[in-house]
């Protein structure tokens, strides 16, 4: 059955392992995101100019904005206000006056609009602007960018369209961007719009330049034709976002058919044990069905946070918790591994292997360590974004009741229906929920079972009861989840690590980083034996390792998540098993 997000405000975390890292984020990133944006001049293309960065550059100060106005959401403040404030007013100065803004036309193509729909990205630019004027007027009230965004949608409409420009954007976004700002202005041309752009794809609108088929720009078939996802990555999956969200909101079940069964061909064949997506440098891409070589992994940053947009909108379509559980794969492994724990620095590529001897000879290469900011700057900004969000992916609802979906300290609120959740997950599996307000009638409590639990108990003041009933203020559920190191073997298909195995705890995946090993990881191998679990409060910020047997002794894992965070060398996930 489908689900719906809670009102904003109704999930709060308030401790545990997600809490540090959004305090991470507000307290260090996005102040040096704001450091950044002005060095670089990105800020500053809002102004008159020169022009500085990528042609995309627009994006990297929306995503931003969009972050900040989630902080604000979450805990107000006057340096927050502040940025808020002076950005959108920029943003808002540098719009024509029949609603086109995009800062590259504008300062270096003399104005010239829509005249290279494959690589100009304008669409993508309007996409985040209307993402994060959404934010914004959603958790602060502010309708400086709301105005500019509705203004610019206007002028889409009047443009796009049959009889009119008949195209789409080389680099999707827009779909899922319309779709949302049509929910919060009720404007349904906003929707038609997005319709259009989504089935104009595959039909050769898009005159493919250079080396690149028209995969790369997800031109090649027809979105309701796809079935196994090929060029970008994230193209790929913000567009399959979009498609999404057209389908929910216009009811199309055949598209949103063909939509699930594509998602399930990822997962069974393109997806990383991370969560991560991309198997190929060359154009960012998804590779064939089962080619996930660890040691090229592309497994870019903001594709990993694409795959959450994506099964986050599944899940509120159907309800099914198998795209929860993608959700919470790609978080922890993923997603986070794309910034450090020290919150100002980023990872663009999030490989599963270093070799011994390896050498970076690109920024994005995960063996030059991890950056303070990049010349294609997407993924900084869009991690800081995910994380000041978090709260509204924790739970959600429908008439029944409540669901937990992420499991972490939280305060959940709707309607009347009120509960805490405790938790020390993912390093322990105790989750205890305590209600502290409930209506007369009874209501459901759901609790997500993870994919990975080979088993759970469950239980309610004690006993064993059943989750739909009429509750009572101080009732507890505690589910206990079996959050233990254990063995994973690949699919016999991978047939760059057949004969390894990786070692996962509860939903964490984890590897081995040379320093923790007295022999070079390339040339060993584990071996039968225990799993032995250390708690580590010291380690990466408080981490549990595992002991593996080796041939050699014995080997140490760490959450693949923090690697790379004392010092950058070899590295792998997974790693040769002798019987």
């Amino acid at each position: 059955m489908p689900l719906r997000p809670l009102p904003l405000g109704g999930t709060k975390l308030t401790g545990g392992f997600w809490s540090e890292r959004q305090r991470i984020n507000r307290e260090t990133t996005i102040p040096a995101a704001a450091d950044r944006l002005s060095e670089v001049g990105t800020l500053q293309n809002f102004g008159a100019g020169p022009f500085a960065g990528k042609l995309f550059a627009d994006t990297d100060v929306y995503k931003w904005l969009e972050a900040v106005a989630w902080e604000q959401l979450r805990s107000p403040s006057a340096e927050l206000a502040s940025w808020q404030a002076s950005a959108s007013a920029l943003v808002a100065s540098a719009q024509e006056a029949d609603g086109y803004l995009n800062n590259h036309t504008r300062l270096v193509l003399g104005g010239r609009r829509y005249g290279d729909l494959e690589k100009g990205h304008e669409l993508y630019c309007a996409g985040h602007l209307f993402q994060a004027a959404v934010a914004q007027v959603r958790a602060t009230g502010d309708r400086t960018l709301l105005d500019v965004a509705c203004r610019f949608a206007d002028q889409l409409c009047k443009t796009f369209g049959p009889g009119r420009l008949e195209g789409v954007d080389g680099h999707p976004l827009i779909e899922m961007a319309l779709v949302e700002l049509y929910r919060e202005t009720g404007t349904g041309a906003y929707l038609e719009l997005a319709a259009y752009f989504v089935e104009a794809r595959g039909h050769g609108t898009l005159t493919v330049p250079g080396h690149h088929g028209p995969a790369y720009f997800q031109d090649h078939l027809p979105v309701r034709d796809v079935r196994t996802l090929a060029g970008h990555a994230v193209r790929a999956l913000y567009l399959a976002a979009g498609a999404t969200d057209v389908a929910v909101e216009t009811g199309d079940a055949e598209l949103l058919d063909a939509l699930r069964a594509t998602w399930s061909t990822m997962v069974e064949s393109q997806t990383y044990l991370t969560g991560g997506v991309g198997s190929r440098w060359y154009g960012e891409a998804f590779g064939d069905p089962f080619e996930l070589p660890p040691d090229t992994a592309y497994c870019e940053t903001c594709a990993a946070i694409a795959s959450v947009q994506w099964s986050w909108r599944l899940l509120l379509a159907t309800g099914e918790s198998k795209y929860a559980d993608l959700i919470e794969r790609t978080l922890y492994n993923a997603v986070i591994s794309g910034v450090a724990l020290s919150g100002d620095k980023f990872f663009y590529v999030n490989t599963l292997k270093v070799r011994d001897g390896a050498f970076a000879d690109d920024q994005r290469s995960a063996v030059g360590g991890r950056q303070p900011w990049f010349g294609t700057a997407c993924c900084p900004p869009n991690v800081m974004r995910t994380l000041s969000s978090l709260d509204q992916m924790v739970a959600t609802c429908d008439d029944d009741g409540v669901q937990l979906q992420l499991y972490a300290p939280a305060s959940v609120r709707v309607g009347e229906i009120g509960f805490e959740v405790e938790t020390e997950y993912p390093w322990h599996g105790t989750v205890r929920v305590r209600i502290t307000s409930t209506p007369d009638s009874p209501w459901t409590l759901g609790l997500r079972i993870p994919g990975w639990a080979e088993s759970y108990r469950l239980t309610v003041n004690g006993h064993d009861g059943p989750l739909q009933r009429v509750w009572s203020v101080g009732d507890e559920v505690v589910l206990e989840l079996p959050v233990a190191a254990r063995r994973t073997t690949p699919d016999e298909r991978i047939d760059s690590v057949r004969g390894c195995v990786a070692i996962e705890r509860g939903p964490l995946v984890y590897c081995f980083e040379q320093q923790d090993a007295s022999v070079v990881l390339d040339s060993t191998a584990v071996v039968e034996g225990p799993l032995v679990e250390r708690e580590e409060p010291g380690l990466l910020g408080g981490v549990t390792t595992v002991e593996v047997p080796a041939r050699d002794g014995t080997l140490t894992a760490i959450p693949y998540y923090a690697w790379a965070n004392r010092e950058v060398g070899p590295m792998t996930v997974w790693i040769r098993e002798e019987a």
